[in-house]
């Protein structure tokens, strides 16, 4: 049979109590069991059962209905109040109350109106033990008026406006619903622009043209009686602007920058800020001091309306509501007060008391104001109500001491303040009654092993009886641990075990009786599947069979039912069942699916499912191998405290033997559901005898392996749960440190439940003073993992133990460990400080120890602190950064490195332990010596000249010490970065800038530069620098027999620039040696940056740049590496829109010259054939070859009128076309010349390699945009246009 688990219970623990049943009626109320023997001879004080609600809003279509019922023994008479006094049901025809019942019903519907029967109604529910009334029940009609009629005027107001359509309904009860729709009834869209307030006004942020319509109509929905009223539609017309200025936010609701609002705690808070302004403002909202409450906050109106649901006290603050579009933001505040109305803490119970006892009747309530409790005896103001010697009222609490059957009464708490009211009715029933019990006799319990048992015990008596639970007849009450009783009686075992099995008695005792009653409790076997179906896969055609081997109690009694597809199978001959197998004949495609075989008992049920995969007819597979199926069907047996065996069948093992199996353990009381480890036996084993540990619940797995894997887990075991016995070890990593100078703080790992080996873990704390105290001080604590000892000395060394004890006994005794309470600061400074420089960085520190029993701690070892006062240099004060250098342990010297040079530095010492730092010793002052100086900041070589460069510099950011002067090494670098004689030069410290004089004309030189102090030489920097050459001069100089075997003096002159969008042809002309190496140095004109260099293959007199950007000016050189190193003056050029200023000579390649052969030769024929049409038949006009032929190309025109002219033999000298002729604006068009290169080059300019090649892709014929050049005015010949391009 089911037996329903009760949630709440209490454990007994062996050895402490008998397993029995105290109820306290101080503490909770005696309920009635509804049993119906037991209501026929008990008396109950009347309650209220069901009553109308406080605030009662009728149809007053309807006829009134006010319930109100009660139970009691006797069954209670009912009588009513009406605005405060009686009213009397029976002269008034229109009024009947329900027999049995105190529900009223007023038959308004025939005659009569509803607003006569308008007030505060009141139900008294009495019988012989009191009376109980109902809340006051305010009886209201619902009203749904009508709108008062108005004239609307149609608005009209420009684009970008702000507007507000007012809806101000009528006042209904309850407050109708308020929608905005048009005439057909569609409701108007909403969005962040327009939106329809808490008031139900309709608010437009800005307006636009599509706003315009003649039916904005207001509807108020009244849901009481189910009718809706409509307003007069609003006529709005919006008025396109040419132009709107925007405007910043400001609020249409609510008004000024502050505001309040009230609400009652429970109910939804709703606060709303609509914004106008142009653009739309966006809303945000924000609480002052505190964040919104994450689960309960809620936007509405495209967050324009703040909800805050199940409102609290600490809600109570200010709320910011901000608007903001691009032109600026406004905020307002909401300030919210959050009152209550009353609720309850403690609502008064039920009392059911026996004669002579005490009891007790608290009504708690609160709310915002803090209401006031008052007391009703029966309906009847306790202060005027007959007086009760047994009972003393205490505020909200009244107090029965040695009660009699007239104390018995109903009495009402009223707890109100302002915001509303509560009331409450709670009887004492004074009843002697003996012990009796409810469940029936001889109920026959049967159970599954190894699940919960429950057997009830229904009871009642007055005083509360005593539960106790015998076995067997035996003469003592239970006290196995393994029992739980529930507060109503009921028995439950939590594991039902075979030995569970018997005859529980149930005796229930008070003072003026006893009563038992027997159940009997059988456990069973649970059903299991010891053999489940198996995954198939079958050809078409063939048969297939399922099996499942069940495995039962022997009195229970089976059945099997086989599934398909969770379905019952087909009603088909092919499916046949036979005892423990399904087998379905001629398989066909339908037949796939999933086959679950299903075993019912009365008591439980099991399930296993198989799929059937159908295939086409194949060749006989190979053998399959995998991993072992699961192994099935463990069962436990030789169960003793520490130790039980294991059995179990194996799986198949899919043609690969079993090597191991692998045993695991769960343990269901302290770790549900996770597996550990616990034993492996080899794979021609089918048993283990388990080592166990006490009070678990141990259930087991077994798992199969074999040399292809590991097989899924087998099925749980039954569960099997140990003795109790006391813990085999103790907590681990024990430690006693102090957190406080007066105190030890004890801490431990504690065991874990599997390790607890019994119910009640505690620990036994135990400490003693290491050097002091021979007797321990011991304390047992909860199962926790620490333990504070106050009022100890400072830094005392403790032993220290903890022991584990459970309900069972103690843990073996443990080892003391030694452990420190708490430390202080030290109280001494460390003396004799004592600074020796060893450099200008570093110096060393000594200090004495000081006396150990001043440190007071740990002893962590000594903190130096220094800074630098100030620098010898500079006397100037600036911040003072402290540094800190730790020397752990009892060192008494350190050093100080990284000082800086010439400096006063301060330092003290102090002594570190666990707790802080202690006094600081006095300052020590010491000096750091010079040092050498860092590099000069800069180094700069500017106004260079044929024979002098100018040097500036910075001083060093670091001198340490005293500049004495500088040094400057110079030599010069020939071509081959060969370096010359090195010069050296001392300058004074003063100096920042010097002249060297008397260099060689366009040579390279290397600077070497360093500042010196009293301690020596500082880091150098280096530079190099060119200076310039003079090109008029040495071309005056220049003999006249260059070349002929006398000196030459190098020069590079005549650069020139031809620069495209992002690249640049560089040439120049070259006089000098030959075997020259040249290189191009460029870079952005004005810029400070360095040059960058481009060498250049061979000795060729022309480069290419690649890479540059488009529209830039550039600066370019071009120098030689030879024995003096020079360069050509500057060019500047400006990348950008094409430019035929620099053409490139292509006369010389061999495809432009056969090119322009062929156009010559194909020029010569034309001119021969017209010839000699011409002597056929006289002068050929060229109009008719145009009529012909159309073709311009080879038709020329007159300048004058543009009519065709005519060939003649004394014009082939001339250009066949007049129109290519360059313009006198020196430009270049497409129709001037459409023989030029230009039209099938890259660009204007053609673009070369390295190399000097031409690299102008033939690209079709293109439109070009005018571009300055330096072309002849000259017809455009061969020779001609091959030498544009230069």
């Amino acid at each position: 049979m089911q037996l329903k688990i009760m949630p709440k219970k209490k454990r007994l623990s062996a050895g402490r109590a008998p397993l029995m049943l105290f109820l306290c009626q101080m503490i909770s109320a005696l309920e009635v069991p509804l049993d119906p023997k037991l209501l026929e001879d008990l008396v109950q004080p009347p309650t209220i059962t069901q009553q109308s609600p406080k605030d009662y809003i009728i149809d007053p279509r309807e006829n009134i209905v006010i319930q109100c019922e009660a139970k009691g023994k006797p069954p209670p008479s009912f009588s009513w109040t009406r605005n405060g006094t009686h009213f009397d049901i029976d002269k008034d025809p229109l009024v009947t109350m329900k027999p049995g019942s105190g529900t009223l019903t007023i038959n308004i519907m025939s005659e009569g109106k509803a607003e006569t029967y308008e007030g505060v109604y009141q139900c008294t529910a009495r019988n012989e033990r009191g009376a109980a009334i109902s809340n006051n029940i305010v009886i209201r009609p619902s009203r749904s008026p009508l709108w008062t009629k108005e004239k609307l005027e149609p608005i009209t107001l420009r684009n970008g406006q702000s507007l507000v359509l007012p809806c101000r309904p009528p006042v209904g009860l309850p407050p109708p619903i308020i929608f905005w729709m048009d005439n057909s009834f569609q409701r108007l869209p909403q969005s962040e622009r327009v939106s329809q307030g808490l008031n139900g006004d309709l608010y437009f942020s800005n307006v636009l043209p599509e706003d315009t319509r003649e039916d904005y109509i207001c509807y108020a929905r009244f849901n009481h009686t189910q009718t809706i009223q409509q307003k007069q539609p609003i006529s709005v017309k919006v008025i396109s602007a040419k132009s709107h200025r925007q405007r910043p936010p400001t609020f249409l609701t609510p008004d000024g920058n502050t505001s309040r609002k009230e609400e009652l705690r429970g109910n939804v808070l709703s606060l709303e800020c609509i914004a106008e302004g142009l653009p739309t403002p966006i809303i945000y909202w924000i609480k002052e001091d505190g964040t919104l409450p994450v689960n309960r906050t809620f936007y509405r109106n495209f967050k324009k309306t703040l909800q805050i649901v199940q409102v609290t006290e600490a809600d109570s603050g200010n709320y910011q509501c901000i608007a903001k579009n691009s032109l600026g933001a406004i905020h307002h505040t909401i300030s919210v007060t959050v009152k209550a109305a009353p609720y309850w803490i403690i609502a008064p119970q039920n009392l059911v008391l026996s004669p002579e006892e005490d009891g007790t009747l608290i009504c708690r309530a609160n709310g915002n104001p803090k209401p006031r409790i008052s007391w009703l005896s029966n309906g009847v103001p306790i202060e005027i109500a007959p007086d009760d010697p047994s009972r003393k009222i205490d505020g909200d609490t009244i107090i029965f001491s040695k009660v009699q059957e007239r104390s018995s009464a109903v009495y009402q708490c009223n707890a109100s303040n302002e915001y509303g009211y509560l009331l409450a009715n709670a009887f004492v029933n004074v009843l002697a009654e003996p012990p009796r019990i409810l469940t029936s006799a001889n109920t026959l319990y049967q159970v599954i092993a190894n699940r919960p048992a429950l057997l009830d015990c229904a009871f009642f008596g007055s005083p509360l009886p005593v539960i106790e639970w015998f076995k067997d007849a035996k003469g003592s009450a239970l006290r196995e641990d393994i029992y739980v009783l529930h507060e109503n009686g009921t028995l439950e075992i939590p594991v039902a075990q075979k030995d569970s099995t018997g005859t529980y008695t149930c005796v229930a005792r008070n003072k003026l009786g006893m009563a038992k009653n027997d159940v009997h409790l059988e456990i069973k076997d649970p059903t299991r599947i010891i053999k489940q179906p198996e995954y198939a896969v079958v050809q078409r055609g063939s048969t297939v069979s399922f099996e499942c081997k069940v495995k039962h109690d022997h009195t229970l009694i089976p059945t099997v039912t086989w599934l398909k597809d969770h379905g019952e199978l087909p009603n088909d001959g092919r499916f046949t069942v036979d005892k423990d197998y399904l087998v379905v004949a001629d398989v066909n495609d339908d037949d796939g699916g999933t086959y679950t075989c299903v075993a019912n008992t009365t008591l439980d049920n099991v399930s296993a499912s198989a799929v059937l995969s159908v295939v086409a007819p194949t060749p006989t597979p190979a053998p399959i191998y995998d991993v072992p199926n699961p192994p099935f069907d463990l069962e436990l047996t030789d169960q003793l405290d520490r130790s039980v065996q294991l059995s179990w069948t194996p799986g198949d093992d899919n043609n690969s033997p079993i090597t191991k199996f692998i045993i695991e353990y769960e343990d269901a009381m302290h770790e549900p559901g996770l597996w550990h480890h616990q034993a492996e036996v080899p794979g021609t084993q089918t048993t283990a005898q388990l080592k166990l540990s006490p009070y678990v619940n141990y259930s087991f797995r077994v798992m199969a392996e074999n040399n292809l894997g590991r097989s899924l887990p087998s099925e749980a075991s039954e569960q099997y749960l140990t003795k109790a016995a006391e813990p085999d070890k103790n907590p681990t990593a024990v430690e006693g440190l102090g957190s406080e100078p007066d105190n030890l703080v004890i801490t431990w790992k504690p065991l874990n439940g599997f390790e607890s080996n019994g119910p009640g873990l505690q620990y036994k704390v135990s400490w003693r003073q290491k050097d002091g105290d021979d007797e321990w001080t011991s304390v047992v604590v909860a199962n926790v993992s620490k333990y504070i000892v106050s009022g100890t000395p400072t830094f005392v060394p403790y032993l220290i133990k903890v022991q584990a004890l459970n309900d069972a006994g103690f843990a073996p005794e443990p080892a003391a460990v030694m452990g420190h309470s708490g430390e202080d600061l030290p109280m001494v400074a460390p003396g004799n400080v004592h600074v020796n420089v060893v450099n200008s960085t570093l110096a060393e520190v000594h200090w004495d120890p000081v006396p150990l029993k001043s440190i007071r701690g740990h002893l962590q070892g000594y903190r130096i602190y220094y800074w630098k006062t100030q620098s010898s240099l500079t006397r100037n004060r600036r911040h003072i950064e402290k540094k800190i250098l730790t020397f752990q342990g009892s060192k008494t010297h350190g050093m100080l490195p990284g000082l800086e040079p010439f400096s006063h530095y301060t330092l003290n010492v102090r002594v570190v332990n666990g707790k802080g730092e202690g006094p600081a010793s006095p300052d020590k002052v010491f000096n750091t010596p010079e040092g050498v100086p860092s590099a000069p900041s800069s180094l700069k070589i500017v106004n260079p000249t044929l024979d002098s460069l100018t040097l500036e510099w910075e001083p060093p950011s670091h001198p340490n010490g005293i500049l004495t002067e500088y040094t400057l090494k110079y030599q010069p670098i020939n071509s081959t970065h060969e370096l010359g004689p090195l010069v050296d030069l001392k300058i004074p410290a003063n100096k920042t800038r010097w002249i060297l004089k008397n260099l060689n004309i366009s040579t390279r030189y290397k600077f070497y530069f360093y500042a010196q102090t009293a301690a020596g030489s500082g880091s150098q920097i280096t530079e190099e620098a060119i200076t310039t050459v003079d090109e008029g001069k040495l071309a005056g100089i220049l003999p006249p027999d260059v070349g002929a075997g006398k000196a030459v003096y190098p020069r590079i002159s005549k650069l020139t620039t031809a620069a495209a969008e992002t690249s640049a042809n560089i040439s120049w002309e070259y006089e000098g040696p030959e075997l020259v190496n040249f290189y191009v140095e460029y870079g952005v004109a004005g810029s400070k940056e360095e040059w960058r260099r481009e060498i250049v293959n061979g000795s060729r007199s022309f480069f290419g740049l690649k890479g540059l950007m488009p529209g830039t000016a550039y600066k370019v050189r071009v120098g030689a590496e030879g024995d003096s190193g020079f360069v050509s003056s500057e060019d500047v050029f400006e990348t950008g829109p094409a430019m035929a200023s620099r053409q490139v000579d292509i006369a010389t390649q061999g495809w432009f010259i056969g090119l322009m052969c062929a156009v010559a030769l194909l020029i010569l024929i034309l001119l021969i054939v017209c010839f000699i049409r011409r002597n056929k038949g006289g002068k050929y006009p060229v109009k008719e070859k145009e009529d012909a032929h159309a073709d311009p190309e080879i038709q020329p025109m007159k300048e004058d009128d543009g009519t065709f002219g005519e060939y003649s033999d004394a014009e082939d000298h001339k250009p066949l076309k007049k129109g290519s002729r360059t313009p006198s604006d020196r430009t270049v068009k497409k129709e001037d010349s459409d023989d030029s290169l230009v039209d099938y080059g890259e660009g204007v300019n053609g673009q070369f390699n390295e190399d000097g090649s031409f690299i102008g892709q033939y690209s079709g014929k293109k439109e070009k945009e005018p571009a300055e050049g330096n072309e002849s005015s000259e017809a455009p010949s061969p020779v001609n246009a091959m030498n544009s391009f230069v």
